[in-house]
């Protein structure tokens, strides 16, 4: 096989990116917009060692689940990665993702896993994140092409919250009439990095953000008067500021130019202040329903002591605090700790307390002190945990680990980790809070079996679905 060569071929299955699979001379072929069940002709464009990527050059025969995308930029910015097909087909390749990594990385009989699948999956993101550039000599916000910085201009965006596009066009109108620079990553001048809002779904609060490089932003009195004039629904203002080189979008500083700089919204029947920088979920509905399968797998009655490792704002705490007598909650961002203690208090919840610390960290002290928590409640960033962390957790002994994820991969390596442990996996639950992008969260529980293992950790440094998918290059592609 090599560069520029034509074949036709059948797609048998789809990687956790959404590219379709087919096989061609023994290879795996990774080809972007091709669906399982199609016969495509297909263009070679990169050859490697392990497999090749093509170019989608015509469907002979299209799938049954294949639709037009209902964005125009779908394929050139790098957002979602299923509006070329029917949500039937993008869950039951998100159930198969996670079915494969729990086999594959964490070594798991699992025959069928069931996935809660969203009831809208359009306009439900209430995080908005549109770096600001010059596009064909104009300002523009929008969303980078895949894998690049060149700026796609986006007007609408059909996942995103519906007034976020609308919010965006007013700044940028802002910026052309007081011409107030984009940030020009190559010469370090301008000010304009990125427009970040946030949504409180349930009240309506809208917080905006721009993320300047300058400690000082001109004519923000006249771009605070044109927003509540057109946009009275925002309720705070701020601006971020991050003057260093690379790719984080949010800097250290805030300054707020009016409101709390900070919105409220409702979650599982109690309330929550929300920071610029702090983490929620960005589908608000879905979340509940993620919680609920939560709740029920740490199966508390009242008397149980509750650590919530990775807390955030205290979203999973404080519902958790309801069923429990005590309930500690970590985490390392100092805004999202103060988040979380007054929003106990908003709640009136007393049997709370949360601690700026690493999870890691505290996992490690708590164990040193022998504290034993009942059940342990994980919910870390898509690197999932150290072995440190496994080996602490352990070492505590909870009867019940509850654990949410958004990376498969990374998620059931620590599963297997924790299991060598003296763990067993008792429930493996996917949900989709990510409609039309490749991410998907799971929720699992694993219960103490009180019989250790001999210690073997595996280790997964770069998300590995696909290479599993490839390791063997003689069995047959899943879909």
């Amino acid at each position: 096989m090599k560069k520029n060569q034509k074949f036709t071929a059948e797609i048998s299955g789809c990687t956790s990116q959404g590219l379709g699979v087919a096989r061609i001379e023994g290879r795996a072929v990774f080809v972007k917009g091709a669906i399982p069940g199609e016969s495509c002709e297909i263009l070679i464009e990169k050859v490697n060692n392990t497999a090749a990527y093509g170019k989608l050059l015509r469907v002979i025969q299209a799938s049954t689940h294949r639709i037009a995308p209902c964005c125009p930029n779908f394929g050139i910015c790098g957002g979602c990665d299923f509006l070329h097909m029917d949500y039937s087909m993008e869950i039951a390749i998100k159930k198969q993702r996670v079915e494969d990594a729990m086999r594959r990385i964490g070594g798991f009989e699992i025959e069928d896993i069931s996935i809660l699948p969203a009831e809208n999956p359009y306009g439900y993101r209430n995080k908005v994140q549109f770096p600001v550039s010059v596009a064909n000599g104009r300002f523009e916000a929008g969303f980078y092409r895949a894998r690049s910085h060149t700026l796609i201009p986006v007007e609408n965006c059909c996942i995103q919250f519906p007034q976020a596009a609308g919010i965006a066009r007013t700044i940028i109108a802002w910026m052309r009439k007081y011409n107030i620079r984009p940030y020009d990553e190559a010469t370090g001048e301008g000010y304009i990095r990125h427009l970040y809002f946030r949504q409180a779904k349930n009240t309506g609060q809208i917080m905006v953000c721009l993320v300047v490089n300058s400690d000082e932003l001109p004519k923000t009195r006249q771009l605070i008067d044109t927003l509540n004039t057109l946009h009275p629904q925002i309720s705070t203002v701020l601006l971020n500021i991050n003057k260093e080189q690379g790719n984080v979008i949010l800097g250290n500083t805030f300054e707020v130019l009016c409101g709390s700089g900070k919105i409220v919204d409702k979650l599982c029947g109690l309330e929550f202040e929300i920071s610029a920088a702090s983490f929620y979920q960005v589908n608000h509905d879905q979340t509940e329903k993620l919680y609920q399968i939560a709740v029920k797998n740490a199966m508390l009655s009242g008397t149980e002591t509750l650590l919530d490792l990775y807390c955030g704002i205290g979203t999973i705490s404080l519902v958790m605090s309801r069923y429990a007598a005590r309930v500690i909650g970590i985490e390392i961002i100092p805004d999202a700790v103060r988040n979380a203690s007054n929003n106990a208090k908003r709640n009136g919840i007393s049997n709370t307390e949360f601690l700026c610390e690493d999870a890691g960290a505290a996992a490690k002290r708590f164990a040193e002190q022998g504290i034993h928590p009942d059940v342990i409640m994980l919910d870390p960033p898509r690197k999932g945990i150290m072995a440190s962390t496994v080996d602490a957790i352990c070492r505590m002994a909870p009867s019940r680990i509850v654990y949410i994820s958004c990376n498969p991969a990374t998620l059931s390596r620590d599963l297997h980790n924790l299991c060598q442990k003296g763990y067993k996996l008792s429930s493996c639950q996917a949900a989709d809070l990510f409609p039309r992008c490749k991410h998907v969260e799971t929720v699992c529980l694993l219960s103490n079996t009180q019989r250790p293992k001999k210690e073997s950790y595996i280790t997964l440094d770069v998300e590995m679905e696909d290479y599993y998918r490839i390791k063997n290059e003689g069995k047959k592609s899943t879909t």
